[in-house]
């Protein structure tokens, strides 16, 4: 990747003033981070993670997850909070270049445009921030792993490949829905990738042995998935749950025909990737568009995906934007108006009436879905 551009340093120096401030004024709880680091300190000392008792604040995550937080349990919880802010930071750093870089959009070129991906998304890093998540680091993951991925006919491709398979099967074990990276990589025939990156995924299943033993290991896995089933269902009409599961309970509520629902929006999803796939045969490099398509995929796929997550539409943001004189200009004053909506869908703009109608109607996956159509749009003219 090539040196970071000013507007990527300058949005770096931003977040971190607004990370801080957040921090040092107490509105930044990082709550979430509380849980995974109380995981953390749970996991040292060989203790079950998924506790009934906790409530709202449980821990969803696979054991392997629970690792990462284990340096962070035994600091000070204000200095284990701005050290993860400052990974946090790195990630939407990193995570912002490699999508700049991925689609195209050079500083020379496109001085001005090449800053709207993260402004756009703005208030997803920061509420990011406010919660102590992790979706920017597993975000930069995944655009680390677009990078590294080489064309079909680099000479030595092999060791790019398997560090880039070892990045998905990274990201999938730090968070479920990273596995969608995986089938992505077989589909592409990449075997060196797929293979290591699935190697690394079951051995974030075996890890956890080394603190629970073999019989807890499986024991620590079962209840995982026992707390997923049973702390999934009250969540799915919660205001912030803006997946394609939470759309349809919101409004239909929550039954079976909303299930119903669901699993044939996934399959129209799963179609449309395997569109993309076929229509970029021939493409001097299809990668981008197709993981920024799977990244925007997330969210709405994930039964839990909850608004701040849409974070991970970084890449997709940024290719738009790279063929925006390209596109038709119905596309483009369609985008500008969606674009002003995700940026400006925050409660002191639209005030609290609008916005919980905004998100109790799950309106922000309407318009994420049109950002999916619009990359559609490019793969059908074959513009990327």
């Amino acid at each position: 990747m090539r040196r970071a551009r000013p507007w990527i340093i300058v949005l770096y120096a931003v977040l971190l003033a607004a990370g801080c401030a957040l921090l040092f004024t107490g509105r930044a709880t990082m709550r979430d981070f509380q849980v995974n680091v109380q995981a953390g300190d749970r996991l040292a000392h060989g203790e079950t993670l998924y506790r009934v008792s906790d409530e709202h604040y449980q821990f969803k995550y696979a054991p392997f997850a629970a690792i990462i937080y284990v340096p962070f349990a035994g600091l000070p919880l204000g200095a284990a909070k701005a050290l993860w802010l400052a990974v946090v930071l790195a990630a939407v750093f990193f995570g912002s270049a490699a999508a700049s870089g991925l689609a195209g959009l050079s500083a020379e070129n496109h001085p001005w445009r090449s800053a709207w991906p993260a402004l756009i998304l703005s208030k997803y890093f920061l509420r990011e921030i406010e919660l102590g998540q992790i979706n920017a680091v597993i975000t930069a993951i995944f655009l680390g792993m677009a990078f590294l991925l080489p064309p079909p006919e680099s000479p030595r491709r092999s060791g790019r490949e398997m560090a880039a398979g070892l990045l998905a099967g990274l990201g999938g074990a730090l968070k479920p829905y990273g596995i969608i990276m995986l089938p992505y990589l077989f589909l592409k025939k990449r075997w060196t990738a797929f293979l290591s990156g699935a190697s690394f995924l079951i051995l974030s299943l075996v890890v956890p042995a080394a603190f629970y033993g073999w019989k807890g290991n499986g024991a620590v896995h079962s209840e995982w998935i026992r707390t997923l089933s049973q702390s999934t269902p009250p969540l799915l009409v919660s205001q912030d749950n803006v997946s394609l599961l939470g759309l349809f309970s919101k409004w239909i509520g929550p039954s079976g025909t909303a299930t119903l629902c669901y699993g044939a929006a996934v399959a129209v999803l799963a179609a449309a990737m395997i569109y993309v796939l076929v229509h970029g045969l021939g493409l001097t490099r299809p990668e981008p568009l197709e993981i920024g398509l799977l990244l925007l995929f997330i969210p709405l796929i994930s039964p839990l995906g909850w608004e701040y997550t849409y974070l991970s539409a970084v890449l997709a943001v940024a290719i738009l934007l790279a063929h925006w004189p390209r596109m038709a200009r119905g596309w483009r004053v369609f985008l500008a108006a969606d674009f002003v909506l995700i940026a400006l869908s925050l409660y002191d703009v639209m005030r609290p009436a609008l916005f919980h109608f905004y998100l109790g109607k799950s309106l922000p996956t309407l318009a994420f879905l049109a950002l999916a159509a619009a990359l559609l749009d490019l793969r059908r003219r074959r513009l990327a």
